[in-house]
């Protein structure tokens, strides 16, 4: 069962609707000390006022970043470094992009802000983490992941056609980038998990064709699940007493599977993390 959260420190990105606000709100119910991310500062504001009302934790604080902006992510992960403390780290933001939409940096939007944003936040924050060990990291991934293969001479997807290529793409991304960083922390004492919420009815979807969203939105009315359904999962591997220590895993329904051959290969997660290094300028 989920434990109690207090005097824990969480942060949560993407945490102004969806999956991210139901995360929030439950471990601000769980006691927790909870940093709501999101990209428009007043949103993160208007949330952490609303979750103080519902669960009566006053212990919430509003950041701000454009995933799709590296030096926003910086900056935020210099913010967020200053803390005194800080014990969980929730990477949920995501985004599925239009074909050919560009971050700052002119990288792919959904692998800038699926992956690369992450990735960067994640190595910011390393530091403050092991410091206050034992810490978790938490990296909201996908079973899209196994129509996926990461093509290393197409990280942007420029020959991929269509929304779903490249979103697949960026969460078996997620799950490479899991895999190398639970290996490198291992005795830190900072545990790594990924997992999958369920195809749950968010804002994800806002940016594809018309026709598609309402046809979600007509089937999502019966079978989609709730945020607060698809945030359980997160919610347990951050707070759950039973996974001290525990890294390295891949949850659905807050139990272990194995993820797809692709996401288990140290070769690419290897490739990645140094192609991602370069990519985020921490290789200078």
């Amino acid at each position: 069962m989920s434990g109690s959260m207090n005097g824990r420190v969480c942060v949560v990105t993407g945490a102004t609707h969806g999956i991210g606000l139901a995360t929030a709100r439950a471990l601000a119910a769980r006691g927790a000390r909870v940093l709501v991310h999101g990209r428009d500062l007043a949103r993160a504001e208007a949330v952490v006022v609303r979750l103080r009302r519902e669960t009566g934790n006053t212990e919430l604080t509003a950041v701000q970043a454009d995933f799709a902006r590296l030096a926003d992510v910086r900056r935020l992960g210099a913010e967020l470094a200053a803390l005194p403390r800080l014990d969980v780290l929730i990477n949920n933001a995501a985004t599925m992009a239009a074909r050919g939409a560009l971050s700052a940096e002119h990288y792919d939007l959904t692998f800038a802000v699926n992956h690369l944003a992450p990735f960067l936040l994640t190595q910011l924050l390393l530091a403050k983490l092991t410091a206050c060990a034992p810490a978790r990291v938490i990296i909201v991934a996908s079973e899209a992941h196994r129509r996926a293969r990461l093509d290393f001479d197409d990280l942007m997807n420029d020959r991929v056609t269509g929304h779903w290529s490249a979103y697949n793409r960026s969460k078996l991304a997620n799950l490479l980038f899991a895999r190398a960083l639970a290996r490198r922390l291992s005795g830190s004492g900072v545990t790594v998990n990924a997992l999958h919420p369920g195809v749950v009815s968010t804002q994800l979807f806002r940016d594809l064709p018309l026709p598609v969203r309402v046809a979600l939105g007509t089937i999502g009315r019966l079978v989609l699940l709730s945020p607060r359904q698809g945030a359980d999962t997160s919610v347990y591997l951050a707070s759950a007493p039973e996974l001290a220590g525990a890294s390295g895993g891949y949850y659905r329904r807050r139990r272990p599977l194995s993820p797809s051959a692709a996401a288990q290969s140290d070769a690419d997660a290897e490739r990645l993390w140094q192609e991602s290094l370069q990519l985020t300028g921490l290789a200078a």
